[in-house]
C-alpha cells in the first residue's frame, strides 16, 4: 500500500518533473528503488555521515587523533557517496569534474589526504584541524555549485562579491 505522506513523491504523479537528479539511471537502479526510496537512501547517507563526522570530532577532544581522522573523513565521504542513490556514481564523477567544480572538488579531494598526513604522519593536532576545516568549506563550495546563484549570494553576504 502506498504511503501517503506529505514526502510520498511518487503520489504527486506528473507534478513532480524529472529534474537532472533523477535522470538516467542511479547507482542503485538494480535495486529497483522508487525516487521517494533513492531519496531516502541519500539523506540517510546525509544523516549517517554527518553522526560519523560528530562521532570522529568526539573522539579529537579525547586526544584520538587518528580515529577522529578516520571517522570525520568517512562521514564526509559516506555524505558524497549518497548522491549516488539519486544521480549515480559515474554522473557524480563527470559533474564534479566540470569547470565550475574542478576547483572545490580538487581541494576537497586533496584535503581528504591531508587530513590523514596531519593525523598519521605529522601526528598534529593544530594542523589536522586546519585541514577539516578546509575539507568542510571546500565540500560546501561544491554543494553549492549545484544551486543556481548560491555561490553569488554567499560572496555578496560575506562581503566579497
Amino acid at each position: 500500500m502506498p504511503s501517503k505522506g506529505w514526502f510520498n513523491l511518487e503520489s504527486a504523479g506528473g507534478m513532480i518533473p524529472e529534474t537532472q537528479f533523477f535522470e538516467g539511471d542511479s547507482a542503485f537502479k538494480f535495486l529497483g528503488l522508487t525516487r521517494t526510496q533513492r531519496l531516502y537512501g541519500f539523506v540517510g547517507c546525509l544523516i549517517i555521515g554527518f553522526a560519523l563526522s560528530l562521532l570522529g570530532s568526539i573522539l579529537l577532544f579525547l586526544g584520538q587523533l587518528g580515529s577522529f581522522a578516520v571517522l570525520y573523513t568517512i562521514g564526509i565521504l559516506v555524505s558524497l557517496v549518497g548522491t549516488g542513490f539519486v544521480i549515480g556514481f559515474a554522473s557524480q564523477i563527470k559533474l564534479m569534474f566540470k569547470p565550475v567544480r574542478i576547483i572545490a572538488t580538487v581541494v576537497f579531494l586533496g584535503s581528504v589526504g591531508l587530513v590523514f598526513v596531519g593525523a598519521f604522519v605529522l601526528k598534529n593536532e593544530i594542523l589536522c584541524i586546519i585541514f577539516v576545516i578546509v575539507e568542510y568549506l571546500a565540500y560546501i563550495w561544491y554543494n553549492l555549485s549545484y544551486i543556481p546563484y548560491a555561490r553569488s549570494a554567499v560572496l555578496k553576504l560575506v562581503g566579497m562579491n
